[in-house]
């Protein structure tokens, strides 16, 4: 079982999360970035099969999207001019065999597109999540959950379009786009050219369009970051909301970055609602210049009927590929940075590495070495200073102290989530840098000060670190954790559905099954982070008797806040600032009349009350 201990490292709170996010959403990649693009189609490797068939649907596609104008111009000017009924059958036939085929073409294609498109992103973020899972707690301290899952999530999914539609469609668009003008200047040079006259006005406003929209897009995103910070911070910050009746005041805030994101939306949008009627209003002048221009070549001779409609129908082609490849613009651009991203997440190097040739680590007796240890979380300061401490197996030793003074950071380096700075961590005189780190945490377990529960059934949760285990075997760790009698009594016995969060548990009750999943998983190292901290005192007292049952022939290392759950420790480690200053049983470091006494008086005794001598006796 591996889990975090405390929260080390990490500050700032949701506001922290809503400026990062609010940052990351500021990153803008560029159109093209040749390296990101190569390591992105990558991905598209295992299916470069169906990538290529979606091709060559979609150049059968741009063929016949091309044909059927040039059809229609041969239907005119040849059959109908002719009155030929024979061949105009034919053609028709033809057409109608176009469209069929331009159909199941582009069906085709987009299946084709879709298939790969799903398993891309699947891919992806399974690789991210498998990724994650290897990094270190270091990096999960450093970064926000929001940013994190953005990376899996948005960005994964912005590639993905590009990945499988957006490069298909800007190949696709360019070939309609040059057939169009290559087929145009063959049936017409001068009606071509004076039909083009109308691009320099489309990609004026194209240029237009994209600068505006960079920004204005960008300020949605940063919008809508703003508004999941402030919703983040409400919801986490309920309980202090209401007690100090600050309803309206958060209301109010979270308005104005709600409004903020309306108005960011409704600019982003006025900008669509006035490029495509640009483009509509262009597209309608070159059917006018064709029109005009085209009729009066009829009119005199020089060009003919077949040519003009076989004009109007490219003219109408011609704008769709224009608009889409408008939108490619930012889809290219947006999936450039979330690339870049998603690869600067994948690249990044456990500060916890295996080592080159990992061992397995035998079974565990449970001797724990601190030798000459220092460690610290970044270079400016340092956590632990010169800590060495040896615990033989079954002992069960208690790390005090105040806040910050480096407890959870001891208990981290035992289970190595984190690697020391200088000095040796030992289990059974193994160095813990030269074992597989699965091997290490599979005999080690935790219990926290806050229970966590998963998603699935009472009995899923206590089975959690030997999934294998029996019902048999699930019952009987809950029957030694206290849990048994009020798991029975709920609705569905073992297979209660946890709700998110386990609020359909008291505090008490997950603790409880936290334990029956820390017995069943049989560590042979214990760590246990205040487990009765946050419990009334009966189920503190049926919390503590599972413990008890729980570290009998265990190594254990405890985080003690409240020091009267470790009276009977068999060794006491006061820790303060970063060092162990006082260490014995409880009733020798009373005797000390050092810095364990001053602890145990504050929180106990009172200032004014003396310690008794059978207290210092124990």
């Amino acid at each position: 079982m591996s889990f975090s201990i405390g929260s080390v490292g990490r500050s700032g709170g949701p506001n922290r999360a809503l400026r990062s996010l609010a940052n990351e959403n500021e990153k803008e990649g560029r159109a093209f970035d040749p390296h990101v693009t190569r390591r992105l189609l990558a991905f598209l490797r295992p299916h470069a099969v169906k990538m290529v068939g979606a091709f060559v649907l979609m150049l059968l596609a741009t063929g016949l999207t091309l044909a059927v104008p040039y059809l229609m111009k041969v239907a005119i000017d040849g059959a109908i001019a002719t009155k030929d009924a024979a061949s105009l059958g034919q053609i028709c036939l033809a057409m109608g065999a176009a469209f069929v085929g331009l159909y199941l073409t582009t069906a085709g294609q987009r299946y084709l597109l879709s298939w790969v498109g799903q398993r891309v992103l699947a891919t992806l973020r399974l690789r991210l999540v498998e990724h994650l899972q290897r990094l270190s707690l270091g990096y999960h301290d450093k970064n926000i959950i929001g940013v994190t899952i953005s990376r899996v999530i948005s960005d994964v999914a912005v590639i993905n379009e590009l990945l499988s539609q957006g490069l298909i469609t800007l190949v696709g668009d360019v070939l309609i786009l040059v057939g169009t003008v290559i087929v145009m200047l063959t049936m017409s040079p001068r009606l071509a050219l004076i039909t083009f006259s109308v691009i320099p006005l489309m990609l004026i406003a194209t240029r237009i369009f994209s600068g505006h929209a960079k920004s204005a897009f960008r300020e949605t995103r940063r919008s809508v970051a703003s508004v999941i910070g402030a919703l983040a911070e409400d919801l986490t910050g309920m309980r202090v909301i209401q007690a100090f009746a600050q309803e309206e005041e958060t209301q109010s805030r979270f308005a104005t970055v709600n409004e903020a994101n309306r108005d960011a939306n409704v600019q982003a949008m006025s900008l669509s609602f006035v490029f495509l009627p640009t483009m509509d209003f262009l597209g309608v002048l070159s059917t006018a210049v064709v029109l005009w221009f085209g009729g009066r070549a009829v009119t005199a001779g020089d060009l003919t009927l077949g040519i003009i409609v076989a004009f109007l129908a490219y003219v109408t082609r011609f704008f769709q590929p224009v608009q889409e490849l408008s939108q490619l613009y930012t889809t290219f651009q947006q999936a450039m940075a979330g690339g870049e991203r998603v690869l600067e997440l994948l690249d990044t190097v456990p500060e916890v590495p295996e080592p080159e040739t990992p061992a397995e680590m035998p079974p565990i007796d449970g001797r724990i070495e601190l030798d000459r240890v220092y460690f610290s979380y970044n270079p400016e300061t340092e956590v632990l200073h010169d800590v060495s401490l040896v615990i033989q197996p079954g002992q069960m030793v208690a790390l005090v102290g105040p806040t910050g003074a480096g407890k959870s950071s001891i208990a981290n380096l035992v289970g190595r989530y984190y690697d020391v700075t200088d000095g040796t961590v030992r289990i059974d005189g193994i160095d813990v840098r030269t074992v597989s780190q699965q091997s290490l945490r599979r005999q080690m377990g935790l219990v926290s000060q806050e229970p966590f529960l998963f998603p699935g059934t009472v009995a899923d949760n206590i089975r959690f670190g030997r999934p294998s285990a029996s019902q048999e075997d699930v019952e009987s760790a809950a029957r030694m954790s206290n849990a048994h009698e009020f798991i029975v009594d709920l609705v569905n016995g073992y297979e209660t559905p946890i709700v998110e969060g386990g609020v359909n548990l008291s505090v008490g009750q997950r603790q409880l099954v936290c334990i029956a999943r820390a017995v069943l998983a049989d560590p042979r190292i214990l760590v246990m982070d205040e487990a009765t901290a946050s419990v009334d005192t009966v189920t503190e007292a049926l919390i503590q008797e599972a413990l008890d049952n729980l570290l009998k022939g265990r190594t254990s290392v405890v985080i003690a806040h409240r020091l009267s759950t470790i009276r009977n420790a068999d060794i006491i480690c006061v820790i303060q600032d970063g060092k162990i200053v006082e260490k014995g049983k409880h009733g020798e470091l009373l005797a000390l009349d050092g810095v364990y006494k001053n602890l145990y008086e504050r929180q106990f005794i009172g200032a004014d009350e003396p310690v008794e001598a059978a207290e210092i006796s124990q």
